[in-house]
C-alpha cells in the first residue's frame, strides 16, 4: 500500500468514526432517548432467572396488564415448566381458574365462558382488534407473548462491539423497563398533547397513546416472615419485575439454551487443544527422524 492510499484508509477511519459518534445526538434530535442498562439476573452467558421475580411480574400481569394485553403464545401450564416462575400445579390451576375463557359451542351451539384451566392459553381480555381499539381510543394493545424480544433499540457504535464480548442482550428489557417508567409532564416549549396522548421521556417521539399504567403502591407483593414485602412496592420495581416475567414468556428456554450453549463452548474448546496438541504431534518430526526447524 502507497503512502497517499494508506493516508486516504486512515481519513476515511476517522470520518467514519466521526460520524458514527455523532449517532446518538442524531437519535436525540429525532425524539429518541436510549434507556439506561439495568442489572439482571438473567443477563450474561451465566444468567438464570429469579423465581420470585418471574412469580411478582406474573403478578403485575395479572392485576395491571392484563386488563389491556392478551399473551397468546403462552399457556397457565408454562408457569409451573423449570426455568419459569416454577409455580406448583396446584397453585397453576387455581391460578387458571380466575380467568374467564370463552368455550364452546355447546348443544345448544352457543359460545359460552368457563373458568381457565392449565392447558388454556391466557386470554386476550377483548374478542377481536376492532373490539379493542373502540375501548383504548383508536390504540391497539400489544400482544406480550414476544414482546420482550420484539422491542429494542440500536446502542450504536461502539458499544456494539462490546456487546459481542459481554454478551449484552437486555435492550428489550431495559427499553420496557424504561418506557413503564418515563411517563412525566411534557417539558415547557413541547406541542401541546391531544387528547389520548401521554408524553413519556422513552417513547420515540415522546409521544404514546397508553396513559400510566400504574403507580407506586398498586400491586401488594407477598409479605415476608416479618411481615413486610422483600422488595419495594414502586413503579421501578413493578416495571424490573414485569419486564423480567415478558422475557421468561419470550424466551422460556433460555436457561437450557445457555447451558447447552456452555457445554458446547467447553467440548469444542476442548477439543481445539486436543487438536493442537495432536498436530504438534504428528508434525514434531521429518520422515528422517530430525526435528523440524
Amino acid at each position: 500500500m502507497t503512502t497517499t492510499s494508506f493516508r486516504l484508509a486512515l481519513a476515511g477511519l476517522a470520518a467514519g468514526l466521526s460520524l458514527s459518534l455523532t449517532v446518538p445526538p442524531a437519535l436525540a434530535a429525532e425524539g429518541r432517548v436510549e434507556p439506561p442498562a439495568q442489572s439482571w439476573s438473567f443477563s450474561g452467558p451465566f444468567g438464570k432467572f429469579d423465581r420470585a421475580q418471574l412469580q411478582r411480574g406474573y403478578k403485575v400481569y395479572k392485576e395491571v396488564c392484563s386488563s389491556c394485553h392478551s399473551a397468546t403464545l403462552v399457556r397457565f401450564r408454562n408457569l409451573a415448566q423449570p426455568g419459569g416462575p416454577e409455580f406448583s400445579r396446584g397453585q397453576v390451576t387455581a391460578l387458571a381458574a380466575t380467568f374467564q375463557v370463552k368455550d364452546g359451542p355447546n348443544d345448544q351451539g352457543e359460545m359460552f365462558d368457563r373458568p381457565g384451566r392449565a392447558a388454556d392459553a391466557f386470554p386476550s381480555p377483548f374478542p377481536n382488534e376492532q373490539a379493542a381499539r373502540a375501548a383504548n381510543g383508536g390504540a391497539y394493545p400489544l400482544d406480550f407473548s414476544v414482546l420482550a424480544k420484539a422491542r429494542t433499540y440500536e446502542r450504536g457504535f461502539p458499544r456494539f462491539i462490546f456487546d459481542i464480548f459481554t454478551q449484552y442482550q437486555e435492550q428489550g428489557p431495559d427499553y420496557i423497563h424504561a418506557l413503564l417508567t418515563g411517563y412525566k409532564d411534557a417539558p415547557q416549549g413541547f406541542p401541546p398533547l391531544l387528547p389520548g396522548q401521554n408524553y413519556n421521556e422513552y417513547m420515540p417521539g415522546h409521544l404514546i397513546a397508553m396513559p400510566k399504567p400504574i403507580s407506586d403502591g398498586q400491586v401488594e407483593y407477598p409479605k415476608g416472615a416479618d411481615g413486610k414485602s422483600p422488595v419495594p412496592e414502586t413503579v421501578d420495581q413493578y416495571a424490573k419485575d414485569i419486564a423480567a416475567f415478558m422475557v421468561w414468556m419470550a424466551e422460556p428456554h433460555l436457561e437450557e439454551r445457555k447451558r447447552i450453549g456452555l457445554f458446547w463452548i467447553s467440548l469444542m474448546v476442548i477439543l481445539a487443544g486436543l487438536l493442537y496438541y495432536t498436530k504438534k504431534k504428528v508434525w514434531a518430526r521429518m520422515p528422517d527422524g530430525s526435528p523440524l526447524h
